[in-house]
């Protein structure tokens, strides 16, 4: 049944995934309390109740469900129908990224490298990065590439930097596949490539990186590419 809940809400049939779920709710099932708690916070087949949310969501959460648990840290992060907290938002965080849910980790590694809600950690937060990146977060691959780079929390490595930006850049991530074109230009981890470089910045200019476009158009202002 739970399958056919998700494959209904998938093909936007809200009323027959909000009846599933329901049913599947009153049964205490924590990925339908979950997802019902999701189709309340945005409103799908229903009117937005972000209080019921947060019910919905700290019941799975209490039957150890990733996702709740991770939508409530979103929730005390933001101030939506609980008090702005990031202190507890990073608590729920880390929990879910324990359970292995991927977008929890990032946001993990992402509070310790810039120390929101918890104490600075560049080391930890290079290890939550890895954890997320290994369940292909095109971003947690961008943002350890940086620490490695820099050797901030981890020993400076230009070729595990040039690695985990590539591996972004091949996601078509923006950010990467500048930082890539960095690499190449400065010929950090890799023999530098001029042509190389240029391309990855098309690439990310393309993609929408605003610093990349910006060097692509004053390149092409004086003359020297053509686009």
């Amino acid at each position: 049944m739970l399958q056919t809940a998700f494959d209904a809400f998938n093909a936007h049939d809200y009323p027959k995934a909000l009846e599933l779920f329901e049913h599947l709710a009153l049964q205490n099932h924590p990925a339908a309390l979950s997802s019902l708690g999701y189709m309340h916070q945005k409103g799908l087949g229903l009117e937005s109740s972000l209080e019921k949310a947060f019910t919905l969501y700290s019941q799975a959460a209490e039957l150890g469900e990733p996702a709740a648990i991770y939508n409530l840290a979103l929730m005390y992060a933001d101030g939506a129908a609980v008090p702005h907290d990031q202190f507890k938002a990073f608590e729920l965080l880390l929990r879910a990224a324990v359970l292995e849910f991927p977008q929890a980790q990032f946001e993990t590694a992402l509070s310790l490298e810039r120390g929101i809600g918890c104490v600075q950690n560049f080391s930890e937060a290079a290890f939550w990065y890895e954890e997320a990146a290994k369940r292909g977060n095109p971003n947690a691959f961008n943002n350890l590439g940086v620490l490695y780079k820099e050797g901030h929390g981890v020993p400076k490595d230009y070729a595990r930097a040039f690695l985990c930006f590539s591996r972004a850049a091949a996601m078509e991530l923006a950010e990467a596949q500048y930082n890539l074109g960095l690499m190449f230009d400065q010929g950090f981890g890799c023999d530098a490539d001029h042509d190389m470089a240029l391309e990855w910045c098309r690439k990310a200019a393309y993609n929408g990186h605003e610093k990349a476009k910006s060097i692509i158009r004053s390149l092409q202002e004086e003359g020297k590419i053509v686009f």
